[in-house]
């Protein structure tokens, strides 16, 4: 059989656990080569050991530029090229606004706006000059609906749709497809302050999902002949009516 992936190398930040993790597990199961991006060094080593090795840690602190200036070259370094880039990694906080940490703000933006936007066009140049290649970046349905109970973070992700829009324009003359995949609520560590009885319920019900279903609709987007795009990719909970 053959698998779709194969001769591919792609990276993915927050690799080191949920969407992330679960996204690069099946580009490696599709046959690609997979440079895990995190900064939580140990989890990565043991994740990357797991995985086995086409599996290939590396220790970026997207919230550093100069950590990010890096980046590609130590991916070059290691691989030789890159054909699929997944800007994963974001954080979350929601809540009453008139309540809420500005602080907490500024952290969630700056990883889920600035530090994606950065890691982005740290890849590019080497992606421009070989006419070919993937830009994948997880935003979410607050991105394309707001979410009275997450105003800031739903800013974010409305950021982060307007980015992929303009620049899948810009870069397709290049070759390069740009798309966003919008998940709703999935089981992460973003959610790890729910009290276990919300969380009890809400898998009981049906409004979460996990980071395999996630997952499966990003290789579905990666696996499409290169003359189609998926621009957007909304996956919801079966029980959730948006």
């Amino acid at each position: 059989m053959s698998l779709p992936l194969a001769g591919k190398v792609a990276a993915v930040t927050g690799a080191a656990s949920g969407i992330g993790l679960a996204c690069a597990r099946a580009m490696l199961a599709a046959g690609a080569r997979v440079v895990l991006i995190d900064l939580a060094e140990d989890r990565l080593a043991a994740v990357a050991a797991d995985l086995g090795p086409q599996a290939l840690p590396l220790t970026i602190d997207l919230l550093n530029p100069d950590s990010v200036a890096g980046m590609m070259p130590a991916l070059l370094a290691r691989t030789g090229q890159l054909d699929i880039f997944h800007a994963n990694a974001g954080a979350y906080v929601g809540g009453d606004v008139v309540t809420a940490d500005p602080d907490q703000w500024d952290r969630m933006l700056n990883l889920n706006v600035n530090a994606a936007f950065r890691s982005i066009q740290a890849v590019l140049p080497h992606m421009v000059g070989r006419k070919t290649g993937d830009i994948l970046v997880t935003s979410s349905i607050a991105g394309v609906v707001p979410v009275v109970w997450e105003p800031v973070y739903t800013a974010s992700k409305f950021a982060v749709q307007a980015f992929v829009h303009t620049i899948r324009r810009q870069l397709a003359p290049h070759g390069l497809r740009v798309g966003a995949v919008l998940p709703g609520p999935v089981v992460t560590a973003l959610l790890d302050d729910w009290p276990k009885a919300k969380m009890d319920e809400s898998l009981a019900n049906g409004s979460l999902m996990q980071p395999e279903d996630v997952a499966e609709a990003v290789l579905f987007m990666l696996t499409r002949p290169r003359n189609v795009t998926i621009r957007d990719l909304v996956i919801l909970p079966g029980s959730v009516d948006l």
